[in-house]
C-alpha cells in the first residue's frame, strides 16, 4: 500500500487546475515520483478520465525517445487532441532530463485547460535565467525526505516507544524507499549506497563532467564529516593540502555548488544579529538525509549532537522557514528561523541535565534582546519555561505535540506576486479591489505584515484559490 504524504498534497492542492506550473523539487528517491502518483490518484477521484492525464516518466525507457522540447511537444500534442474540450493534467517526472523543456511547458500553460506538474532533482533547472523565462508562472514545492512523524507512519513496527523509533530514524534516515524492504541492515545499506552512487554519478559527475573523481570524493567526505560545523572553501583546500592532496579553492567551491544543485547538501549562511547582515564566509552545511553520512562514514555515537542539528534544520525547512546561523557578541545561535517577517531562535543539545551545559546553551539565547520566541531543544523529557526561553523535548518538537510548537504552513505571502502576474494585476489594483492601502499590500508581500483570515479570504476571492494558501 502506498502511504500518502498528506501535508504536501495540502500545500499543492490550492494550485491545482490553475495556470501556474507546479514544480516539485528534491533529492533523488525522496518520494517525488510516488507523490506524482498520489496526485494522479487524487485526479481520478475527481473523475479525470485516462485521456485527461498525461504522465511522462523520464526514468522509464518508455519515454527515452523524448530528448528535447520538440520531442516533448510532438508526444503531448496528439494526446491533447484526443482530450480536446476537457481539462488535462500533464505530469513530467525528472523534467531536467529533457533539453529546453521550459519552451514546451511555457507554451502549454497558455491554455487554461492544461495543468502542469513537474519534478526535478537538480536545482539548476530553476536557475535565475529560467525563472525569468517562465515569467513568474511557476511555484516551487520542495519535497524533503521523511520527517520523524512521517517515518513513524511509514515504519512497520509494533513499537510505540518514541525513543526507540527515533533511534531507528537516526540510523536509517528518511528515504521513503527503505520501507519497501524488511529492514535487514545489509539490504538497506545496499539500497542506500545505490541511491547515493546514482546521485553522485548521474547528477554530479556526469552532468558537470568531473574528471578527477578522487578530488571530488575527498571534498565530499570532508563536507559529510563536518556537518553542523562552520568552514569555507579555503579551509577545505587547506585541510586537503595538509593531507598531501592538492585541490584548489575554486575547485572546492565548484564541488560544493554541484552538491547543492543535486540537493545532497544545504548551505546555511551565518547572520550577524548585531550588524543585521549575512556574513560572506564560514557557512554551515547540512545533509538532505543522514543516511548518506552513515553510508560514507558509518554511524558514530559521538556525532549525535551533529545528527540532531541536521534533523532540526530539515524540520524547520519542511515547515517553510528560511534558516540562518546566528552570531551575536561571540556567541552562536544554532538556528534563526524566519517566516512572514517573524523570527524564532533555536538551540539544540543532546542533554542539558548538567547545570554547566544548561547555562552554556542558554547564554546565547539570553544575549538576544528582542521579543521573538526562543527555544531550547534536547532529548530530555518534559517542557518548561526558563527566563522566557521555552525548553522542549526534541521528539515532541518533531512530532508537533508541544503546545508551544504548532505546525507551520506554506509561506503564502510570497505567492501574491505570482498571482498578480498571472492576472496581469498591479499591487495598486489589488489594494483597491480588497480595500486596503497600497502600503499594507506591499508590507504583506514583503513579509512585514501577517495575513489575517479576513484578508486571506479577500485574496482568495480575487485570485480564485482557497484562502488557506495565504495563511
Amino acid at each position: 500500500m502506498l502511504l500518502k504524504r498528506s501535508e504536501y498534497w495540502q500545500k499543492i492542492k490550492p494550485f491545482m487546475a490553475k495556470p501556474i506550473i507546479k514544480i516539485i523539487t528534491g533529492p533523488r528517491r525522496s518520494g517525488k515520483s510516488y507523490f506524482l502518483k498520489q496526485i494522479i490518484d487524487e485526479l481520478k477521484l475527481q473523475k479525470y478520465s485516462p485521456e485527461q492525464i498525461i504522465y511522462i516518466d523520464k526514468e522509464s525507457l518508455d519515454f527515452d525517445h523524448i530528448k528535447d522540447y520538440k520531442d516533448l511537444n510532438n508526444y503531448i500534442s496528439p494526446l491533447l487532441e484526443i482530450a480536446e474540450g476537457k481539462k488535462v493534467c500533464v505530469l513530467i517526472d525528472e523534467v531536467q532530463e529533457i533539453r529546453e523543456w521550459e519552451r514546451c511547458v511555457r507554451s502549454l500553460i497558455k491554455n487554461d485547460d492544461i495543468d502542469v506538474l513537474l519534478t526535478g532533482s537538480n536545482a539548476q533547472m530553476l536557475s535565475s535565467e529560467l525563472a525569468t523565462f517562465l515569467s513568474g508562472r511557476y511555484v516551487e514545492f520542495p519535497l524533503y525526505t521523511l520527517s520523524f512523524a512521517e517515518f513513524i507512519d511509514f515504519y512497520e513496527s509494533s513499537s510505540s516507544d518514541k525513543q526507540a523509533l527515533f533511534l531507528d530514524y537516526l540510523r536509517l534516515g528518511g528515504l521513503p524507499g527503505i520501507h519497501r524492504f524488511n529492514y535487514d541492515p545489509e539490504v538497506l545499506r545496499s539500497y542506500l549506497s545505490s541511491v547515493l552512487d546514482a546521485t553522485i554519478l548521474k547528477d554530479i559527475v556526469k552532468r558537470y563532467q568531473i574528471r578527477d573523481y578522487s578530488d571530488f570524493e575527498n571534498v565530499l567526505r570532508y563536507v559529510v564529516d563536518n556537518i553542523a560545523s562552520t568552514f569555507s572553501a579555503k579551509s577545505v583546500s587547506d585541510y586537503l593540502k595538509s593531507q598531501k592532496l592538492t585541490v584548489g579553492i575554486t575547485t572546492v567551491q565548484n564541488y560544493l555548488s554541484f552538491l547543492e544543485q543535486a540537493y545532497l547538501i544545504h548551505k546555511v549562511r551565518r547572520y550577524d544579529l548585531q550588524g543585521k547582515r549575512h556574513l560572506e564566509i564560514y557557512e554551515k552545511y547540512y545533509l538532505s538525509d543522514l543516511s548518506f553520512r552513515h553510508i560514507l562514514l558509518g554511524y558514530r555515537q559521538q556525532d549525535l549532537p551533529d545528527y540532531l542539528e541536521n534533523i532540526v534544520f530539515l524540520e524547520l525547512k519542511r515547515r517553510g522557514y528560511e534558516v540562518s546561523i546566528g552570531k551575536l557578541n561571540g556567541y552562536e545561535i544554532d538556528f534563526i528561523a524566519t517566516k512572514c517577517g517573524n523570527k524564532s531562535y533555536y538551540q539544540v543539545s543532546t542533554t542539558i541535565l548538567e547545570e554547566s551545559v544548561l547555562e552554556r546553551e542558554l547564554r546565547p539565547l539570553r544575549a538576544i534582546k528582542d521579543q521573538y520566541p526562543k527555544f531550547l531543544l534536547s532529548l530530555d523529557p518534559g517542557e518548561s519555561d526558563i527566563d522566557g526561553i521555552r525548553r522542549i523535548n526534541l521528539l515532541e518538537f518533531l512530532l508537533g505535540d508541544s503546545d508551544w510548537n504548532p505546525k507551520s504552513e506554506f509561506k503564502g505571502h510570497e505567492l501574491i506576486e505570482t498571482f498578480l502576474e498571472v492576472k496581469g494585476m498591479t499591487q495598486a489594483e489589488l489594494a483597491k479591489t480588497v480595500d486596503l492601502s497600497p502600503a499594507k499590500i506591499n508590507d504583506i508581500i514583503k513579509g512585514r505584515r501577517v495575513i489575517s483570515t479576513k484578508t486571506a479570504k479577500m485574496f482568495a476571492k480575487v485570485f480564485g484559490v482557497e484562502h488557506t494558501v495565504f495563511l
